[in-house]
């Protein structure tokens, strides 16, 4: 279509300047050919053989031959089968393979090759880059998938060690633990597949999860959790928050202390603010080892706002303290 439409162009270009259709038909059929040739030699050829490879020198030379080439076979055919006058725009009279002949048809050639390999090279870098757009797509998606495929067994893992703890006491709250960890299972297998979910159902399964740990730990934790702001249509990624909510009960505490964890969501403007603060052991946590739900969680953070999330984590005093901001737009 390019070639027909450009062929097309150069017959009423040059027959509308000279006058002559029927000559401006018989020289592009000449030249024509000619010029998808040596374009095709470049672009297949010259380009990704020395340009790609660096040698500009060797590219200069082959394509300066190929343009001398194309100059002897053009004039040529044109003098013989086309008119003996081949240079008819030019004032006076000028003979083939004259040194000003050699110039003008050269930079005529350069200006279709230059021209079409723009084109050409401006499509594939357009194609390349949808390409390169789509392969990391799939890839920030593929690595969110493998990060909440790890969250989900390590979850469950912590769930089942307290269910594990009450029957081994024969504790009379194990049915109750069973049917909250029926909740968050569906909360696991069917929301955690979503890329959002509302925040609501997210909160309702932290609130199981403590829900749990009360259970097991029975009044030795304490848990206050505060909402602000017009919650109701705001949607977040799943289990972005419970590794917070996990590591209260994970790290910082022996066994037999009181847990206090306090949660703050708020919502003002396009901005989420979570807020976690609970009390461990400075001394102990030293000595515990870190799991790999925080990590996950940062990483997944990145993956999903880039730049546009705050994530602070700090210690004070014999509390620890957790401040994540992230766009609910």
């Amino acid at each position: 279509m390019f070639w027909a439409s450009y062929f097309t162009f150069n017959i009423v270009r040059w027959g509308s300047y000279f006058n002559d259709y029927w000559y401006s038909l018989k020289s592009n059929l000449v030249e024509f050919p000619l010029h998808i040739i040596i374009v095709y030699i470049n672009i297949y050829y010259l380009v990704p053989k020395f340009i790609i490879r660096r040698k500009y020198k060797t590219y200069i030379f082959f394509l300066l031959l190929s343009l001398a080439v194309h100059y002897l076979i053009r004039s040529g055919l044109n003098y013989w089968l086309v008119t003996e006058d081949i240079w008819p725009e030019a004032e006076g009279l000028h003979e083939a393979f004259g040194f000003n002949h050699i110039i003008a048809v050269t930079l005529g050639e350069l200006y279709v090759v230059g021209l079409v390999s723009a084109i050409k090279f401006t499509i594939d870098f357009v194609i390349e880059r949808n390409k390169n757009n789509q392969l990391l797509k799939l890839q920030y998606e593929t690595e969110l998938k493998y990060l909440k495929a790890q969250i989900q067994p390590h979850f469950f893992f912590n769930t089942l060690n307290n269910l594990y703890a009450l029957t081994m006491q024969r504790s009379e709250k194990a049915p109750e633990v069973v049917l909250k960890l029926s909740e968050i299972m569906q909360y696991v297998i069917y929301d955690v597949n979503k890329k959002k979910i509302s925040l609501l159902k997210e909160i309702n399964y932290i609130h199981n999860y403590i829900e749990l740990e009360k259970l097991r730990r029975g009044n030795m934790v304490e848990s206050d959790m505060n909402i602000a702001g017009d919650i109701d249509d705001v949607k977040v990624p799943p289990l972005l928050f419970l590794p917070f909510i996990e590591n209260c009960f994970k790290h910082g505490l022996k066994n037999g202390e009181k847990i206090f964890v306090k949660i703050n969501f708020k919502k003002h403007g396009d901005q989420l603010d979570f807020k976690l603060k609970n009390n461990f052991n400075p001394d102990y946590t030293a000595k515990t080892k870190n799991g790999i739900g925080i990590i996950n969680t940062k990483r997944r953070l990145e993956l999903l706002y880039d730049n546009r999330f705050e994530l602070e984590t700090y210690p004070v005093e014999d509390q620890y303290r957790v401040i994540l901001k992230i766009p609910v737009k």
